[in-house]
């Protein structure tokens, strides 16, 4: 891994902070931060539209980052050019070393509760918990996860309602599901709240091995480290079926990986969809059509939503 880091920074209006913010995450593959907090521990809601905001994403300092700054001015160009009320000063880079990166945004990560239970605390604040809750220690270090982006607690919120058979999953007689496949596990704060929250067993896998050491610390952490199995094995490689199988990724990513998925789902299990920016969803829709899926109302908060199925029995 690199020690050093390039942080190239775009001054943008704030309605275009979930575009851009989602464009940069997949071309840098890690958490981007906007206002110097990092969007997977805060929500862009209350930002202004008549507002600019700072984003900012991290590449490795070598070689190819001219090619990624190019890149980055392109699709700003783009944005300007679909948006005639949108101005977009160049990048601004800057090269930083990893625990700066690491370290920088700890102090704006509080603990803040996810649906009617869980409780997701940084390992570095103190928490009162009350009757009921359930914690979630998290060390997100340099995986992307750490709860409030909307992506991710819409993901927590549909694993707690499936559990608890509220919501999308109220009156239908599903079986307690006691399996999970966490696709893309991030810093494994998926897999955890569903331990938590009553699953038996999680399998969850990565591309990074980075977000994968992480994931295995936080288990470890939370004291769920004997009910996780976490790797960087490919998807087509799992194997058996889950009874939940939650994928956290963007959108044309699911529908790429749609049948490998699918065949994940236990029979009467469910598969969630998340990274779905709002007007993507019927991209989504449409990947998932051919298979015999019962879709179950999606979830949404901001620009983003989860989409949601169940396989029949």
């Amino acid at each position: 891994m690199t020690d050093s880091w390039a942080e190239v920074t775009c001054l943008a209006p704030a309605a275009a902070v979930d575009l851009l913010s989602s464009y940069l995450v997949e071309l840098s593959g890690a958490g981007v931060c906007t206002e110097n907090r990092q969007v997977d521990t805060f929500s862009v809601e209350g930002l202004d539209d008549g507002r600019e905001a700072t984003i900012s994403a991290y590449f490795p300092a070598d070689d190819t980052l001219p090619l990624q700054v190019a890149r980055v001015s392109a699709q700003l160009e783009e944005l300007a050019a679909a948006n005639s009320d949108w101005f977009f000063p160049p990048p601004v880079v800057t090269l930083v070393r990893q625990e700066e990166w690491a370290h920088s945004w700890k102090e704006h990560f509080k603990p803040f509760r996810v649906g009617e239970r869980l409780v997701v605390k940084p390992t570095w604040e103190e928490y009162a918990a009350r009757e009921g809750d359930l914690i979630l220690e998290i060390d997100p270090g340099m995986a992307f996860g750490t709860g409030s982006h909307e992506t991710t607690k819409l993901c927590l919120e549909a694993i707690e309602g499936i559990c608890r058979g509220t919501g999308a999953f109220a009156g239908g007689n599903y079986p307690p599901p006691v399996s999970c496949l966490d696709v893309g596990c991030g810093s494994g704060i998926l897999g955890i709240g569903a331990l938590r929250l009553g699953f038996h067993w999680v399998v969850g896998i990565d591309i990074d091995p980075e977000a994968v050491t992480v994931a295995q610390e936080n288990a470890e952490l939370n004291g769920v480290a004997d009910k996780m199995t976490l790797s960087t094995l490919p998807l087509e490689q799992v194997e058996g079926t889950f009874g939940v199988v939650v994928a956290n990724i963007l959108a044309e990513e699911l529908v790429r990986m749609a049948s490998h998925l699918v065949q994940r789902i236990a029979p009467g299990g469910f598969l969630l969809l998340s990274g779905i920016l709002t007007e993507k969803e019927p991209l989504v829709f449409a990947g998932f059509s051919r298979f015999a899926l019962q879709p179950l109302a999606p979830a949404r908060e901001g620009e983003w939503s989860c989409l949601v199925y169940c396989r029949p029995a």
